[in-house]
């Protein structure tokens, strides 16, 4: 991630900008220690920077006017990596495990779908309940709703409904999640 190439005469690491890159004329200054130095021409600032032995980083490029902070490249980058693993280490992603019932499905068979939709919950995974309708079952679609309600009831313990029974063509779904 720390490419190095020359532009011009300026040496480029990363995409920010440091120490002579900066050309904006005005800059709001951070210290070394965080404290707000103020509003000051770029050049007095890089002076600041030399004189401390550290770099001028641009560290807010978008802002008006761009801000600026006086720190040890090499360390802000390395924090920079640092806190960008850590916060991709933390995250998640929510997968949708579906689980597939028919109106005339035997209370054995929906107790095993059960468990399984509780250790997808306990994972933290969304579960999608998808109620199938072929042939003259479409003729009792609103006899069957009690079955997406019972398999609901039944976790309600580790799981709340996300959007309800709805219908969209020959099926029937419901979202479950985990309960926070």
């Amino acid at each position: 991630m720390l490419s190095t190439f020359f532009m011009g005469r300026y040496k480029t690491i990363s995409d920010l900008m440091i120490n002579e890159q900066i050309r904006d004329k005005e800059i709001r200054l951070i210290g070394e220690d965080g404290a707000q130095l103020g509003i000051m021409p770029a050049r007095e600032a890089m002076r600041m920077a030399e004189e401390a032995g550290l770099d001028l980083v641009k560290i807010a490029p978008t802002a008006k006017p761009p801000v600026c902070k006086i720190v040890d490249y090499g360390k802000y980058k390395y924090e920079m990596v640092r806190k960008e693993k850590e916060a991709r280490k933390k995250q998640r992603t929510i997968e949708i495990k579906e689980i597939r019932l028919s109106p005339n499905i035997d209370t054995n068979d929906l107790n095993t779908k059960v468990n399984a939709a509780r250790k997808f919950l306990s994972k933290g995974d969304k579960v999608k309940v998808t109620l199938r309708f072929r042939g003259r079952e479409m003729a009792h679609m609103n006899s069957s709703k009690h079955i997406l309600d019972d398999f609901a009831q039944s976790v309600a313990d580790i799981a709340v409904v996300e959007k309800a029974p709805k219908v969209e063509g020959r099926t029937m779904t419901m979202f479950l999640t985990e309960k926070r």
